[in-house]
């Protein structure tokens, strides 16, 4: 078991490294309204967060993590570009037999993080040398994703609007995104539904349900996904390897899949931004389906730096690049400020690297 001042000593020298690349210290609040967090990790959450109710404010919820307290603060008011960093505890129900070095029962994390708000094009691999930097005595192995490539590739599969929202809904959620792709490459069966006559129970009106049944209906006359495209979607999730040779099968399957020909370019402006500053590309892995194991708000670069030796561990510091949450969180912050601008964060976690020195 690491010590509380161990933690809380790396957790300072990880702070410091970020206030010297010009972050503001913030300390967001401990207890939380429920509402904004559900809304944004869906009720999954709740299996793994301490939710209360109090009689004044409702719903609260202990700090899961810290990047939706920070990005409302920033929204509220913040100027642009802006940047801040943290250091705090985050608390998180967990699975039995958890073996990361802290006691199986501290449901406590010590968390460090930064979270650049910025337009400049650079953002995502200044964020990722600073963290690469921080980390470099360790040893970690280090892990992007890119969930703009996965939503893009979705978004331009030869589905109706419906679905293809469907789809990127549950991207982040593998097994039920198979169920409902493999449903979309197979004819529906037409549904008949009898409703006349029937006593009318449960929350909806009869409007939204007769809506609801018009859907179902439709979605019986919708066209299925070929073959093609579903083996297509396939080998992008498997794509895995030292980014350039990752980036070498992106570009080759960008000419079966002309939608994520864009992302593939922006990639390739990432990963020389990121050698220019110094790292060795050959030495970072790429993992296209890397995106869909984080948070749910990335939507666009995902990292993450783990310890080879100690392969059943958490990552020791994570992040990514998450634009669409500002802009959920931005609508009516006070005075319009900072709203919908791009963003892109990351924790560490001060108790792994205390295990690790």
């Amino acid at each position: 078991m690491i010590p509380r001042t161990a933690k809380q000593a790396h957790g300072r020298r990880i702070l410091d490294a970020f206030l010297a690349a010009g972050a503001v210290e913030v300390a967001p609040d401990i207890l939380l309204p429920a509402e904004t967090l559900l809304d944004l990790y869906g009720e999954d959450i709740r299996a793994r967060a301490y939710v209360t109710t109090d009689p004044v404010r409702g719903e609260v919820m202990l700090r899961p993590d810290f990047t939706v307290p920070v990005v409302q603060m920033h929204m509220a008011g913040g100027a642009e570009p802006a940047r801040y960093c943290y250091l705090g505890e985050v608390f998180r129900k967990q699975d039995q037999g958890d073996t990361r070095p802290e006691h199986p029962r501290d449901n406590e994390y010590l968390q460090a993080g930064f979270e650049l708000f910025s337009r400049e094009p650079d953002a995502d691999a200044e964020l990722f040398a600073l963290f690469h930097g921080i980390l470099a005595p360790l040893n970690l192995d280090a892990t992007m994703g890119d969930m703009d490539l996965l939503l893009d590739a979705v978004a331009g599969l030869p589905l109706s609007n419906a679905r293809r929202a469907a789809l990127a809904h549950h991207i982040w959620r593998p097994a039920r995104f198979e169920r409902m792709l493999d449903r979309f490459s197979h004819p529906a069966a037409p549904r008949q539904f009898a409703v006349n006559g029937a006593p009318w129970t449960g929350q909806r009106s009869r409007d939204e349900m007769h809506a609801r049944i018009a859907r179902l209906q439709a979605d019986a006359h919708e066209p299925v996904l070929p073959t093609i495209w579903r083996e297509r979607l396939h080998r992008l999730f498997s794509i895995a390897g030292p980014a350039p040779g990752a980036l070498d099968e992106l570009r080759v399957l960008a000419e079966h899949m002309p939608a994520i020909a864009e992302a593939v370019d922006r990639l390739a402006a990432r990963i020389a931004a990121i050698a220019a500053r110094g790292i060795d590309p050959a030495r970072v892995r790429f993992d296209a389906s890397h995106g869909r194991r984080t948070m749910e708000y990335y939507d666009g670069m995902t990292f993450s730096f783990t310890s080879a030796a100690n392969p059943d561990w958490p990552p020791v510091a994570s992040g990514g690049r998450y634009d669409a949450l500002t802009a959920v969180l931005g609508q009516g912050a006070g005075g319009g400020q900072g709203r919908a601008i791009p963003a892109v964060g990351g924790i560490i976690r001060p108790g792994l690297v205390a295990a690790l020195c």
